[in-house]
């Protein structure tokens, strides 16, 4: 594929770049609220649902535009990077297919899932950075 104009990939990357932060804190907020729900009745909301799933959404977006960088630019991401924004993918796809399983168990499920993305996320950051 033909190289996208080079400030537009320059721009791409830098929102790659900024928005791993909104992954991370995101995902680390609506876990912490949802583990605080599963112990408090009154922090569960409708509040929560559409927090988590935006969280959640930032995950998708964050996949779309490192792969619109590796696949548009020709770009490599670093060692296991790619791993682990496609098992962010995948977790909130377990997530999501589970949750009437462990419906007695749901403010803990997204809470650890959470959890679990924040620390994919700051993974991915921190290789980023060293390479």
């Amino acid at each position: 594929m033909s190289a996208a104009n080079p400030v537009t990939a320059s721009i791409v990357a830098d929102v790659h770049d900024w928005f791993s932060w909104v992954v991370i804190f995101s995902n680390a907020l609506v876990a912490l609220w949802a583990l605080a729900a599963h112990r408090h009745a009154s922090l569960r909301s409708i509040g929560l649902w559409v927090t988590t799933a935006a969280a959640h959404t930032t995950v998708f977006v964050q996949a779309g535009l490192g792969t619109w960088l590796m696949v548009r630019e020709g770009r490599d991401a670093p060692d296991l990077h790619a791993l682990y924004g496609f098992s962010a993918l995948v977790a909130v796809g377990i997530a999501y297919s589970y949750r009437q399983q462990l419906r007695n168990h749901l403010y803990l499920l997204y809470g650890c899932t959470g959890l679990f993305l924040m620390g994919l996320g700051i993974r991915a950051v921190i290789l980023d950075s060293v390479a």
